[in-house]
């Protein structure tokens, strides 16, 4: 090797040593700042909130649809949706974002930076696309997290900012559970928001969906399968080809992730919610038994219990 390339090579080395230490830096900075920040509980909202959800097909239509009923009258929500979509996407005007047209032909859309910039809503609910490590890496997670954060802050100090934690496709390698038990800490916590702590000015709270499904499948597992749910397949939506959508969730999945939401906006048990629910386009959607909906209502409070950093205090 001659003495340039070596100089270069080690000139390449220290950068990444010197990048690798800011990340870490900055990331330990954002734990110490959550540590604070999540000490302390929220308080319970008082009444009925709006809500604006930005994202994707993981939010999708029909799940904020069946927040509202859970919520019953005077819950108002708003949305910006895309197909695959990340936060950068949604906040850079010259880059395209993949089914803007299709997700959001709809009375419930509102532009994203006219609503989260107007401090109009009591809760702003932001999440990632997945994959999620591809999103960190090209898509500067952290930085638009706290980007959007941040104008919903400046517009109203007193607008809750939430990070929808979502999961990744059901055939992953790495295994389905493994890594929902992984990536909260090591991507969602550690890689996004803590680093966003610290980047932005806004407080950041979790809602930790995929979390909560992780949590369902095992206790369903764990008694032999309930209703016909054995695993987390069952609660993902099917293809026109009858083979299973390995992201998606069905009607199912989405009652369960709209329970999540609601324990974590609304400070209160899910338990005794109803159970038979309409989809945003007012057809009733498949229903759980009472006895996996009850399942599903306590899994959700006891995943929130062992989660501070939703502000919720169990």
């Amino acid at each position: 090797m001659s003495s340039m390339t070596r100089r270069t090579a080690m000139g390449v080395l220290a950068l990444a040593g010197a990048f690798g230490s800011y990340t870490y830096f900055k990331r330990q900075r954002g734990i110490n700042a959550a540590a604070a920040l999540y000490a302390e509980p929220l308080a319970a909202p008082s009444g009925v909130l709006d809500v604006f959800h930005l994202g994707h097909s993981l939010v999708g239509r029909d799940m904020p649809a069946m927040l509202a009923q859970l919520a019953g009258a005077g819950h108002r929500y708003d949305s910006q949706l895309g197909w695959g979509a990340s936060l950068r996407d949604h906040w850079e005007p010259d880059v395209p974002v993949n089914g803007f047209a299709e997700e959001n032909a709809h009375d419930r859309f509102r532009p994203a930076k006219e609503a989260i910039g107007s401090g109009d809503y009591d809760a702003v609910v932001l999440t990632e696309m997945v994959e999620i490590t591809d999103a960190i890496r090209y898509h500067d997670s952290a930085d638009y997290l706290a980007r959007w954060a941040g104008l919903a802050w400046e517009a109203n100090s007193q607008t809750r900012i939430y990070l929808y934690e979502t999961w990744h496709h059901t055939d992953d390698n790495a295994g389905w559970l493994a890594r929902v038990d992984r990536d909260l800490r090591d991507h969602w916590q550690g890689d996004m928001k803590y680093p966003a702590l610290v980047m932005g000015k806004a407080p950041i709270h979790l809602i930790p969906a995929g979390q909560v499904k992780a949590a369902f499948v095992r206790a369903v597992a764990a008694q032999g399968g309930l209703d016909g749910v054995a695993s987390v397949v069952d609660l993902m939506a099917r293809n026109a080809d009858g083979t299973v959508d390995t992201i998606h969730f069905n009607d199912l999945g989405a009652y369960l992730v709209a329970l999540t939401h609601f324990a974590v906006l609304y400070h209160r048990s899910p338990m005794g919610l109803p159970h038979q629910l309409n989809r945003a386009d007012g057809t009733a959607a498949h229903a759980p038994s009472a006895e996996m909906a009850a399942l599903m209502q306590r899994t959700v409070w006891e995943v929130i219990a062992r989660h501070p950093e939703t502000g919720v205090a169990v």
